[in-house]
């Protein structure tokens, strides 16, 4: 370790004592990041501990939408993102608001098992034409978007709570991928948004089969943001949270990781006799990456930047947040 990153270790640590604060940091964080924090893990696990931890402060090292849910299920808290520029392209793929443009038919639209509308259409089209289907929104979406939608869901538990509804349609945004994933695990009509996730998109049938030869004893993981070519092609299909489960349950001792690079600094703790691969290597989320040791000094110093959503949108999307982990 180096003299910087030891004096920023410290004085975080005294930062954090006394401001009252704790570090949140997302599975995808830098390793340093990821190191220091109080709690890591994925965006549910995360959006768990918000709404328990006993603190003043959260520093959130991940992106705007995850600091957005912090303050969303912990208003009496204060969310600070060290980064204010650490956005996520796919919660920008899709807008509340309707568009101008005039609603087209799609022929045999409502007999098709599932349906992904193109980018021409705002939540509020897609609702308007699906008049009664509830929505399902992803953790990686604004706060707006959340505030119209019916429940939240993760990857690791779509399919559970697309399964939880009643009805035999449900509205999935805004990841096509994990919408087809829960299309094929469920009999629920999906009607989903033409959204994705540039790291996982990327990933084709070619590199795992390159992979595979690569590292023929390996067993492979692939998140379900990847398309579904991919993991039709996969050992596991699961979150990162999911994917720290089955390595420690598994008696296998070599891996190809579907995912951001981020997750093998826990991968690797929590499993020293284990080897890693990376299904490619360059499935990094810049956006991730751009939270600091010195970034999160300056959070706590100057109290920057502090993250607060409206309150009619705050209690309109904490109703579909508290349904996917649980009302108070």
């Amino acid at each position: 370790m180096s003299d910087q990153i030891s004096q920023l270790r410290e004085e975080i640590f005294a930062l954090k004592q006394s401001r009252n604060a704790m570090i949140f940091a997302h599975n995808y964080q830098r390793d340093e990041v990821q190191a220091i924090a109080d709690f890591t893990g994925d965006s549910l696990e995360l959006a768990r501990s918000a709404r328990s931890v006993e603190c003043e402060i959260i520093v959130l090292c991940g992106v705007f939408f995850m600091a957005e849910s912090a303050s969303i299920i912990s208003p009496d808290k204060t969310v600070l993102l060290p980064e204010p520029d650490a956005g996520c392209p796919m919660a920008e793929m899709i807008e509340v608001n309707e568009t101008r443009r005039v609603w087209k038919t799609f022929p045999g639209y409502d007999k098709q098992p599932s349906f992904i509308f193109p980018h021409e259409f705002s939540l509020r089209d897609i609702k308007k034409n699906n008049p009664g289907v509830p929505v399902v929104a992803y953790v990686n979406t604004s706060a707006a978007v959340k505030a119209e939608s019916d429940i939240c869901c993760t990857s690791a538990n779509v399919v559970e709570i697309i399964e939880s509804l009643s009805s035999d349609s449900v509205i999935c945004v805004p990841d096509r991928n994990l919408a087809m994933w829960a299309q094929k695990n469920t009999r629920k009509r999906i009607i989903a948004w033409d959204g994705f996730c540039h790291v996982h998109d990327r990933v084709t049938v070619e590199d795992v089969m390159r992979a595979r030869m690569d590292y023929p004893d390996a067993l492979l993981m692939a998140h379900p943001e990847c398309r579904m070519e991919v993991l039709e092609l996969a050992d596991q299909v699961t979150s990162t949270s999911g994917m720290l489960r089955y390595v420690q349950s598994s008696g296998a001792g070599e891996f190809i990781v579907g995912t951001e690079l981020g997750l093998f600094y826990s991968l690797r703790k929590e499993n020293p006799d284990k080897i890693f691969h990376p299904l490619r290597k360059d499935m990094i989320c810049p956006n991730m990456k751009k939270t600091t040791l010195g970034s999160i000094v300056n959070a706590l110093k100057n109290m920057e930047l502090v993250v607060t959503v409206p309150e009619e949108i705050r209690a309109s999307a904490k109703i579909a947040l508290d349904r996917m982990i649980g009302a108070d």
